[in-house]
């Protein structure tokens, strides 16, 4: 069992690829260095897509805008109209996260069991929070729905602004770890064939679930900001 902990350990560190000789030494993270490569594997592949789009779609675009159009219903159905200009972001998060939670299938790290990662992810979901419901009611009305539904629960909505970021920190980093720690549990016990199947769950239909989660609930802490003062 020590050995697994110092194995889990050696897993949680934040592993450094190269550093920048710039300033003393800028130490580039491997997460950081990952997600560099599915930022361009992910621009490439889009670049691709859209090469010879067409009135009428046929073959790839059809599915290409199968994918779009999902993303457009599904948080069109939660944010209403005024909410699609938040498409490109949250479709972008979502397809991110999503690919960052699979890498571990061709056996990179996932840059998502990086703590940081998930941090700077809900630090930016918090900002777009804010963001639309000071474009929605405007900045007198943000501030003032700080005081909504009584004056006495301002404290707390306010807190609600710190809470936020670190739940879905927590929740996404919690998950991708936990489903970690279960696949080097199951190894210990049956290192051969049963782990397969648990780790296509936790690779697979749990990564894809993790992304789809942290997009609903930031889209929903969305709705919440720009509709609250209506209620």
């Amino acid at each position: 069992m020590e050995e697994f902990a110092s194995e889990l350990m050696h897993h949680l560190e934040s592993k450094v690829s190269f550093t920048i000789p710039v300033f003393g030494g800028i130490p580039v993270a491997t997460s950081i260095v990952i997600t560099w490569g599915i930022m361009l594997f992910l621009v490439v592949i889009s670049k691709l897509l859209v090469k010879n789009l067409k009135m009428v779609p046929t073959g790839t675009q059809v599915y290409l805008e199968s994918v779009v159009g999902f993303f457009s219903d599904f948080f069109e159905e939660i944010l209403g109209k005024e909410g699609k200009r938040y498409l490109p972001y949250l479709g972008t998060v979502a397809i991110y996260i999503g690919c960052a939670n699979l890498i571990g299938i061709i056996g990179l790290t996932p840059p998502t069991k990086d703590l940081n990662v998930t941090a700077g992810l809900a630090i930016m979901s918090i900002i777009l929070i804010e963001y639309s419901g000071i474009k929605s009611k405007g900045t007198r009305g943000w501030i003032k729905s700080f005081a909504e539904p009584m004056p006495i629960l301002a404290p707390i909505n306010v807190l609600e602004i710190f809470i936020r970021p670190l739940s879905l920190c927590m929740r996404l980093f919690g998950n991708i770890l936990g489903g970690f720690v279960v696949m080097e549990l199951i190894k210990m016990v049956v290192p051969v064939f049963v782990p397969i199947p648990f780790s296509l769950y936790f690779d697979i239909f749990d990564g894809l679930i993790q992304a789809y989660v942290f997009v609903f609930l930031t889209s929903l802490f969305m709705k919440e900001k720009m509709e609250f003062e209506h209620h």
